[in-house]
């Protein structure tokens, strides 16, 4: 079974375009090419954003809110089970009590005996602590019948959501998400944990102009403390990095470069081998957020948020350390479930990618449901195809959990969506983004929703081929290979969806190689005379083969830091021999 081949393509970029003087001319090639206009969609200054009022809802939410923690009425979060989840949870507790609320609490419903978001289930356990007022936060936009249990219960419900709403919105008493039906806020693509860190920063704004601050003899908040989570969080969702993204991502990772950030977080950059003053985006992603997600996929993500919440460095690092022994697990979990996935394909005699379903599901028996996300999307990447991966839902819960990934060009809720309204009654409920999303069926549905899946996916496609394309900003010069334009790279960013990281590629000479970490190529590649240290990781078989000789590599520029030296390093995502295109 062949794997979807790579072609290489160069961005385009405006002609005659110049953003700004102080640029270097590979900065200024890079953000034209990313459609920026303005050397202002470069500036990421707070006054940049938006005013929390521009949000529909925002005054209700507001006024409904300040009602309650002025009343001394008890408040309860309940949050997602992801970082964003997580992480938003984590700011509305601080910003909460920073305001002077006292009793407020949170509450994370186990993903596998509630399952996602404010469902009936987890009111009646909410309701065991009474709460006057329950906030969610990344979720509820979907949850018709649990605001409904709410209320009946007499408990009112503050909706804070980013995920796209349905047909039917739910009975809260109040409803913040810029993508509800008739909300002008700017941006669409603000995750959870922004939409969270706006609602403080309207009840702030209220509070003060109800003199709040200065009868309860409350310091007025600094909320600009709280964006390291805002940070972690938007990078974590992989959120498109749209202009107030990149703001609220830039400004979260200057607190935690200089030392600023909560003992939580410090605490996971540690056990991931970091260290702030030059942390980038990607560090977040791929170092910090895996190690706070592994509790609401192995355990329960109360865990991650009590890090978060820590007040101090040791109780944040022992919380810390046992995060990223679940991250351990979770790894050795997703490695076992990727082999047996690969193997059953196999198994099918499937000979080439064009044998296999356009939209792929899986499914075994034995999976862990908390891994399937993962799994989906490490399997995406290797056919390029949309992919969902089914567990079973847990002893608590009947049927079969789904996590679908996506590929560009394809909206996967959408799909979800077509193939509910074509067949009623096999998917049981589904909700997500344009990349992923999540659904549950019976388990007698499986196959029908495969082959339902397989031709919805084919109709939308239409004649768009499934191949895998590598964007690149071109080739770099000898001059460029260099630790200082790694460095202005890093600094030049931050990087994500919708903004990608550079991408370079180029004609090199393979001096050396070895393996490294059982699956990673470590190489030293020369262009002319200049030797530049590489390395490619989670290589395939034959990978390895390939790095002889000449070659063209698909790379971004990094920086490497070992035992406090900095040295230019290129990490590597496609090679293959010379000429072939």
């Amino acid at each position: 079974m062949t794997e979807v081949p790579v072609k290489i393509r160069q961005r385009e970029i405006p002609q005659g375009g110049y953003l700004d003087e102080n640029l270097t001319p590979l900065l200024n090639k890079i953000y034209l090419a990313r459609n920026i206009t303005s050397k202002d969609e470069l500036d990421y200054g707070l006054k940049y954003l938006p005013s929390p009022l521009a949000m529909k809802g925002m005054e209700t939410a507001v006024s409904l809110l300040a009602e309650h923690l002025k009343a001394d009425l008890k408040i309860l979060i309940i949050g997602d089970f992801d970082a964003d989840g997580a992480t938003s949870t984590a700011l509305m507790m601080k910003g909460l009590r920073s305001m002077g609320a006292k009793q407020v609490n949170f509450l994370i419903p186990d993903r596998f005996k509630f399952g996602y978001g404010l469902t009936a289930e987890i009111v009646e356990v909410a309701a065991q602590q009474a709460p006057d007022l329950i906030i969610t936060v990344d979720n509820g936009i979907a949850s018709i019948d649990g605001v409904a249990a709410a209320k009946a219960k007499g408990i009112r419900v503050l909706v804070t959501d980013h995920h796209l709403a349905g047909d039917e919105l739910p009975d809260a008493d109040a409803i913040i998400n810029p993508n509800q039906p008739g909300d002008e806020f700017p941006t669409k693509n603000i995750a959870g944990v922004g939409v969270a860190f706006y609602l403080l920063l309207a009840l702030r704004s209220r509070l003060r102009d109800d003199n709040w601050f200065s009868e309860q003899k409350l310091a007025v908040p600094n909320l600009a403390e709280l964006l390291d989570l805002v940070a972690l969080g938007t990078v974590a969702d992989v959120v498109p990095l749209d202009h107030v993204n990149r703001i609220l991502v830039k400004q979260g990772l200057a607190r935690i470069n200089s030392g600023q950030a909560c003992p939580g977080i410090l605490a996971l950059i540690d056990v991931a081998n970091r260290k702030p003053g030059n942390l980038a985006a990607a560090d977040l992603g791929f170092s910090v957020a895996p190690r706070l997600n592994a509790a609401g996929r192995i355990e329960n993500m109360s865990i991650g948020i009590e890090c978060l919440l820590a007040d101090n460095r040791e109780t944040a690092h022992e919380i810390a350390v046992y995060l990223d022994g679940i991250n351990l697990e979770r790894r050795a979990i997703e490695a076992e479930m990727k082999q047996q996935a690969l193997h059953d394909l196999k198994k099918i005699n499937l000979s080439t990618e064009k044998d296999l379903p356009v939209g792929l599901c899986i499914f075994d028996q034995s999976w862990h449901q908390g891994v399937i996300g993962i799994l989906a999307a490490r399997i995406k990447e290797r056919f390029y195809r949309p992919v969902i991966a089914f567990a079973p839902a847990g002893a608590e819960l009947e049927g079969l959990k789904g996590s679908a990934r996506s590929i560009p060009g394809l909206h996967i809720r959408d799909v979800l969506d077509a193939v509910a309204t074509r067949h009623p009654g096999l998917i049981t409920k589904f909700g997500g983004h344009a990349m992923a999303a999540g659904l549950s069926l019976p388990t007698d549905n499986y196959e029908k929703f495969s082959q339902a899946f397989s031709e919805e996916v084919k109709r939308q496609l239409g004649d768009m081929a499934l191949e895998k394309v590598l964007i690149t900003d071109g080739e770099l010069t000898v001059a460029d290979l260099d630790i200082d334009t790694a460095m202005l790279l890093r600094q030049a960013g931050p990087w994500g969806q919708h903004f990608p990281e550079p991408l370079f590629e180029g004609e090199f000479d393979v001096i050396e190689q070895r393996i490294v970490g059982k699956h990673h190529l470590k190489m030293q590649l020369a262009c002319g005379s200049i030797p530049v240290d590489a390395i490619m990781f989670n290589i395939r078989e034959g990978d390895e083969a390939i790095a002889r000789g000449k070659v063209r590599v698909v790379y971004k520029l990094d920086v490497n830091e070992f035992r406090g030296r900095k040295s230019v390093q290129m990490l590597v995502e496609h090679i293959q021999p010379l000429g072939i295109i």
